[in-house]
C-alpha cells in the first residue's frame, strides 16, 4: 500500500554560481544528467557573481558573500516517463513567470537512480532597464577594503609605494559600472519557500497519473510531525532514522487521538506542552542534545494516549439514529444516482417553478457521504480493536511487575515475549490506520476526517431538504442525474424492441390468412 508522501523542496545559498553552474551542468561531473535549460546567457551569472561581491565588499559585512540561490525539487519516479528537455523547461518557465528572475536548471538522477530531481539556480536581482556607467571626471583612489579615499597619500605604504590591495582609476576611466537592481528581500523569508513549495507541489500534482501518489505540502503548525529526509552516505543517518522512529510513534498517536474524537486544539496543546516548548527550553540551555528528542516525544505519546483512553471512557462516541451500517447500504443503492453535477457548498432547494418547489438536489460531498460512512466505520473499529490490546499490553506488563524471585526467570522471559509480541502487533495495528483512508486517495487521517465531517453535515441538510419537499408537494423522489436519464433510456428502448417484436408478430399473423 502507498503512503501519502510530503513534497521535498530546499533551498541552499550559493556562494560560487560559477562553479555551481559548472557542477550541476556538466555531464563530466554528473553521471545521470537528462538536461539543462537556461532563461539567460552564460556571462549574465558571471556579472553577477562580481556585482555581489562588490557590494559585499562595500557593506562590510562578515562570512560569505551570497551570489544566487538554489532549488532543489525532488520529482516523482513516473516523471521518468516525461520528455527530459520539455518537464525541465516547464518547471524553469514556471519560476521565471511567477517572480521574473533568471533561472539555470538542470535534471538529475542519483547514481543508484532512486532520485528524480531538479537543480534550479536563480538569480536574486535583475537586469536594470538602462545601464548606469560612472566615469571618473579625475584620478581616484581606493584602498585595500574598495573605499574611495580622497587622496593618493591615504593609499600609500611606508616606502611611499601604493599599498597591496589599494587601485587607482584614473580620469576617463569607468569607476562605477551598476547592472543589476538591489536584492529582492523576499527571497530571503520563509514565507517565500512555503509559497514555492506549494506552487510546485501543485504543479507536480497536475501531472501525476496515479491518485495515490500525489503529493502534498508539510503544513507548519501540524498536529503531526515532519519526518526528515535522509540524504545518500549521510553520517547521521543512523541518527536521523531513529529520530523518525519516534516521529511516526507521535503520528500513530496523533490518528487514534482524531479518530477518538479528540479536537485538534486539544492535539496541538499537548505537542506544545510536550514536544515544542520542553525542546526549545533544553537548546536555549544545553544546546541541541538529539537523545532528548527521543525522551520527550515517548513522554508526549503517553500523554496523548492518556487523554484518549479518557475522552473514550468519559464520551463514549454516538452513531446517529439515521447511519447505521444497513441504513447507510441502503442509503447509497437509493441515491446513488442522486450525484449533483453542482459543486455547491451548502444543499437548497433550486428555484420554484409553477409556485411549486422542485426536489432538492445532492451536493457533490453529500453524495460521497455513504462511502465515507463504511471508512469512517472501519476506522472507528481499528482503533477500538488497538485500544483492546492496549489493555491487554497494560494488563501483561503490570503481571510482570509481579513477578519476583530467583526462580521465576521462565515465566518473566514468558511474559517479555508476549508483550514485545502485543508491542509489535500494536505497532503494524495503527501503521494501518492512515492506510485505510490512503486507499480511497486521502493522504492522512485528518484530511479524510475533515471531509467527512463536512460530507455528514451536508448529507444531514439533504435529508432535511428532502423531508420538507415531501411535505410540501406530497411527492415522492424522483431520480435526477446521468443514471436515471440512462435507466429512463434503456426503458425507451426495451419498450420500442417490445413494440416493433410486437408488430413484426402481428405482420405475420395476417401473410398465413
Amino acid at each position: 500500500m502507498p503512503i501519502g508522501r510530503n513534497s521535498f523542496i530546499q533551498m541552499t545559498k550559493l556562494s560560487n554560481v560559477k562553479g555551481r553552474i559548472t557542477y550541476i551542468s556538466s555531464h563530466a561531473k554528473q553521471e545521470n544528467l537528462y538536461a539543462v535549460y537556461e532563461t539567460t546567457e552564460r556571462k549574465f551569472w558571471r556579472e553577477l557573481a562580481k556585482c555581489n561581491q562588490e557590494e559585499f565588499v562595500k557593506s562590510g559585512t562578515e562570512g560569505k558573500c551570497i551570489e544566487a540561490r538554489e532549488l532543489i525539487i525532488a520529482l516523482p519516479e513516473s516523471f521518468t516517463e516525461y520528455q527530459p528537455d520539455r518537464l525541465l523547461q516547464l518547471f524553469t518557465n514556471h519560476f521565471k513567470q511567477n517572480y521574473g528572475t533568471e533561472c539555470i536548471a538542470a535534471l538529475h538522477h542519483n547514481k543508484r537512480k532512486t532520485n528524480y530531481h531538479i537543480h534550479l539556480i536563480f538569480a536574486e536581482r535583475k537586469l536594470l532597464d538602462e545601464l548606469i556607467i560612472k566615469i571618473a571626471s579625475r584620478n581616484m583612489f581606493y584602498d585595500e577594503n574598495g573605499k574611495h579615499v580622497r587622496t593618493k597619500k591615504e593609499i600609500l605604504g611606508e616606502d611611499g609605494e601604493i599599498r597591496e590591495g589599494c587601485r587607482i582609476v584614473k580620469k576617463g576611466e569607468v569607476y562605477e559600472k551598476k547592472l543589476f537592481t538591489a536584492k529582492d528581500e523576499r527571497f530571503k523569508s520563509n514565507s517565500f519557500l512555503d509559497e514555492v513549495k506549494h506552487s510546485y507541489t501543485d504543479l507536480i500534482n497536475i501531472y501525476v497519473q496515479d491518485e495515490s501518489q500525489k503529493l502534498q505540502v508539510f503544513e507548519r503548525g501540524s498536529v503531526y510531525l515532519a519526518t526528515k529526509k535522509i540524504g545518500k552516505n549521510n553520517p547521521k543517518a543512523q541518527e536521523i532514522e531513529a529520530d523518525n522512529q519516534k516521529r511516526r510513534e507521535w503520528n500513530r498517536a496523533v490518528d487514534m487521538a482524531l479518530i477518538s474524537g479528540m479536537p485538534e486544539p486539544k492535539i496541538m496543546e499537548v505537542k506544545r506542552k510536550e514536544i515544542t516548548e520542553p525542546i526549545r527550553e533544553s537548546s536555549a540551555r544545553r544546546g541541541n542534545r538529539p537523545r532528548l528528542f527521543s525522551r520527550v516525544v515517548t513522554v508526549a505519546v503517553e500523554a496523548l494516549e492518556f487523554l484518549i483512553a479518557s475522552v473514550l471512557f468519559k464520551k463514549p462516541r454516538e452513531v446517529p439514529e439515521q447511519t447505521s451500517v444497513a441504513q447507510t447500504e441502503r442509503t447509497e443503492a437509493e441515491h446513488s444516482e442522486h450525484v449533483a453535477e453542482n459543486s455547491m457548498a451548502a444543499v437548497k432547494a433550486t428555484k420554484e417553478e409553477k409556485s411549486e418547489p422542485e426536489q432538492p438536489k445532492m451536493t457533490r460531498l453529500a453524495s460521497k457521504y455513504p462511502k465515507l460512512f463504511k471508512v469512517n466505520k472501519e476506522l472507528e473499529d481499528q482503533n477500538g480493536a488497538i485500544q483492546q490490546k492496549q489493555k491487554q499490553l497494560s494488563a501483561k506488563k503490570k503481571e510482570l511487575s509481579k513477578v519476583k524471585g530467583w526462580f521465576k526467570g521462565r515465566k518473566k522471559k514468558e511474559l517479555q515475549n508476549e508483550i514485545d509480541e502485543l508491542k509489535s502487533q500494536i505497532r503494524d495495528m495503527k501503521d494501518y490506520l492512515p492506510r485505510i483512508v490512503q486507499k480511497i486517495g486521502y493522504r492522512s487521517v485528518q484530511e479524510f476526517l475533515k471531509d467527512f465531517k463536512a460530507s455528514q453535515t451536508e448529507y444531514s441538510q439533504y435529508q432535511t431538504a428532502i423531508e420538507k419537499w415531501k411535505k410540501e408537494t406530497g411527492k415522492e423522489l424522483v431520480a435526477h442525474g446521468i443514471r436515471a436519464k440512462l435507466a429512463e433510456k434503456k426503458q425507451e428502448i426495451q419498450n420500442e424492441q417490445k413494440n416493433k417484436q410486437h408488430t413484426h408478430s402481428q405482420n405475420k399473423d395476417r401473410g398465413a390468412r
